[in-house]
């Protein structure tokens, strides 16, 4: 044993305890109480500072409480006093008569009790528990009595006792609710209470003045007791515990390939059984609720937009209707319509009550564009959850359905006028011939009477010009703007165009790649850019905390000047909740990129072993993002997939939906890159079964 530190004290010491005094992480403090009435704390080494008590005659049993962060103890007066550790730190002086040098080191603080009790008698201890399963309580043992307290001083249960008691243990009981508290008295007789029910009582061959529950030598329920004469017993209730023990998991090297490997082929069989005994359905029960949306193809008569904030006052508005028809009797089902923001709905939750079959309920909503910025998608989707009643679960098994819908881009785009100069550009290469862009995009084109349209103008109401032009001797299209973040919209669009059309001729094996060079720098420019705005935002919410301070003290000086009497404040709870969910962008990317790495797109084991930190703040800057998303898009365009399938964790080779072959620039439009300009990058966007689509995925969600 080594001797970390020790303390001289100036005063004789009674008794002692310790704690995380004040809310103090990773360390304990010690309070000692001395024969005077003094308590002292010592922070490890170092001497804190000293307190009388007050009214003190001689020493009682001291405990600390850290769920109130207070002492207890029973003075001379016979009552249990509580004592908040903050304002013992903060008393002020008790004894202002002159003292010696010696004495003066040792001068304490008066302090203030924060709640008394009148027991009636002296005490011998006090301890304080809490268990998993009751509540914080103060367990005081007093001479003929013995004493259960909540925090607040209140009596929860007292029992009076018989003789005389000499120690005392509460212990975790195995009924919830209750604590079992162990009583020896002078009649060497030990008795056990369930609060206040005697459970069980026995003899013991001496007089016990301490009492302990351990495990020794694999015994468990061992009751120690310690007699006056320093006589050492250990025993239990009468009844042989059980002596199995589990075997200790014997120790080895972890191979980290070998686990892999093991894995994979555990995995391969949960797969195959799902699929063969359907343990969990893929998809929901078709025979207990259909789902249908329908969008109308015009535009309600009269806008139902309010409130919007886009520059013009002409914005339109679509009805969407949803239809439910049950098979069976269902409970609470409810409705929820999602679409990508700014885009906004009038009504977003409905409920219904099917309590017979076949029946046919149908709601309308109209969506409409609410602010001046571009949404990241126009596909919406309604999602229904209910309770299915069955024999063993009368109150329903919940299950989810959903069905998703497109919102048609006439909604937020306009016709405009077509611009062959911008400074953002993307080409997309086809396997197949180039289409009419009037084809595609009827309504859009200012030439109506030429087929053969290869030059398209887009208007979002927000204010964005997009141009699309169609090559007449490639099988390419161009998508360009002035602003980089208004490209991703009307790509996804024409890709998804591109594929109904040629569905619609029969054609299966049309795909579409994009072969240039990721154009991440644009994309990190936004970044930056982004991150700007909002240190700049922090530095003016410090600055209106500042005027708010101000204006808060002129407002207390008034409402003290003419003696009005405010309400019970929230205490800022409401602030509290909202900035415990008010997180940025960059840090919640930047958190799902990091788990995709670890996840589906880790190289090995050890890359998913990672840990995550679970606090989102506010980097210092966005390397860290940049460099993570190199790493993703790096890669995506060596083979990597997004997809949370059993066996995701292992490399794949990527292979484009319909046999699709990258198609090479020509020299004049070649692009200069840092890396392979060969690689090809592509991202799922919906990590599920369904069919995979190609998509320009470094351009979406940048608008926000």
């Amino acid at each position: 044993m080594k001797l970390m530190y020790e303390h001289n004290l100036q005063r004789t010491a009674c008794n002692m305890t310790y704690g995380s005094f004040g809310g103090v992480k990773g360390r304990d403090l010690i309070c000692i109480q001395s024969m005077d009435g003094m308590l002292m704390v010592f922070e490890q080494e170092s001497y804190a500072f000293g307190r009388f008590l007050p009214g003190f005659l001689l020493p009682g049993p001291l405990a600390y409480s850290s769920r109130t962060d207070s002492f207890l103890t029973v003075s001379s007066c016979q009552q249990v006093e509580s004592y908040k550790y903050q304002v013992l730190a903060f008393a002020t002086d008790a004894d202002k008569r002159q003292e010696t040098e010696q004495q003066k080191l040792g001068s304490g603080k008066r302090l203030v009790v924060d709640w008394t009790l009148n027991i009636g008698e002296q005490a011998l201890d006090i301890c304080i528990v809490s268990f998993n399963q009751s509540a914080s309580s103060v367990f005081v043992l007093g001479e003929r009595n013995f004493f259960c307290l909540k925090d607040n001083g209140q009596i929860r249960f007292m029992k009076k006792l018989d003789w005389s008691p000499s120690c005392f243990l509460p212990y975790c009981s195995v009924s919830e609710g209750t604590i079992n508290t162990l009583i020896g008295n002078h009649n060497n007789m030990l008795h056990i209470y369930q609060d206040v029910t005697l459970k069980w009582a026995t003899q013991l061959p001496h007089i016990p003045v301490a009492v302990r529950v351990g495990c020794l030598h694999d015994l468990k329920g061992v009751i120690v007791t310690l007699s006056d004469d320093g006589h050492l017993q250990c025993s239990y209730l009468g009844t042989d515990p059980s002596l199995f023990q589990a075997p200790n998991v014997q120790s080895r090297e972890l191979n980290y390939d070998e686990l892999d490997v093991e894995m994979k082929e555990l995995q391969k069989i949960i797969k195959d059984v799902n699929k063969s005994q359907g343990v969990w359905p893929m998809t929901e029960r078709e025979d207990d609720l259909n789902v249908s949306v329908v969008v109308s193809p015009n535009f309600d008569s009269v806008s139902q937009a309010t409130d919007v904030e886009v520059g013009t006052d002409l914005v339109p508005s679509v009805t969407v209707k949803v239809t439910l028809q049950n098979r069976v009797i269902l409970q609470k089902a409810k409705l929820s319509v999602y679409v990508q923001p700014p885009l906004e709905l009038t009504c977003d939750q409905f409920t219904f009550e099917f309590m017979t079959p076949d029946l046919t309920r149908t709601v309308s909503f109209s969506v409409y564009l609410k602010r001046s910025y571009t949404p990241s998608e126009l596909e919406g989707n309604a999602v229904v959850s209910y309770s299915r009643p069955t024999d063993r679960n009368p109150d329903g098994i919940p299950r989810v359905i959903q069905c998703k819908f497109r919102l048609p881009l006439k909604l937020i785009c306009l016709p405009g006028q077509p611009s062959k100069t911008a400074s953002h550009k993307i080409t997309i290469d086809t396997n197949k011939s180039p289409v009419s862009l009037l084809s595609l995009f009827p309504g859009f084109a200012s030439q109506s009477d030429d087929d053969q349209v290869n030059v398209m103008g887009f208007h979002f109401l927000g204010g964005a010009r997009i141009t699309v032009l169609a090559s007449k001797t490639s099988q390419r299209y161009r998508i360009q703007s002035e602003q980089f973040e208004d490209l991703w919209l009307i790509t996804n669009e024409l890709i998804l165009r591109l594929q109904e059309y040629f569905e619609k001729q029969g054609v299966k094996d049309f795909a579409c790649s994009f072969s240039g060079s990721i154009p991440l720098q644009e994309y990190f420019e936004l970044i930056d850019h982004h991150f700007e705005l909002r240190i700049n935002g922090e530095k003016l919410e410090e600055l209106l905390s500042e005027r708010a301070v101000q204006f808060r003290a002129i407002q207390r000086r008034l409402l003290a000047r003419f003696k009005d009497k405010t309400p019970a404040p929230l205490q800022h709870l409401d602030t509290l909740l909202d900035g415990t969910y008010k997180q940025g962008w960059e840090e919640t990317v930047d958190a799902a990129i990091s788990h995709l790495l670890k996840t589906c797109l880790s190289k090995s084991s050890k890359e998913q072993a990672l840990n995550l930190n679970s606090q989102l703040n506010i980097p210092k800057d966005t390397s860290q993002l940049k460099k993570h998303i190199t790493l993703l898009c790096d890669r995506l365009s060596k083979g990597g997939r997004l997809c949370l399938s059993t066996d995701a964790a292992a490399p794949q080779t990527m292979v484009m939906p319909g046999g699709c072959t990258t198609i090479p620039e020509s020299d004049l439009e070649e692009r200069s890159v840092e890396q392979d300009s060969t690689e090809l990058f592509t991202n799922h966007r919906h990590l599920t079964a369904e069919t995979p689509r190609p998509e320009v995925s470094p351009l979406q969600g940048v608008s926000e």
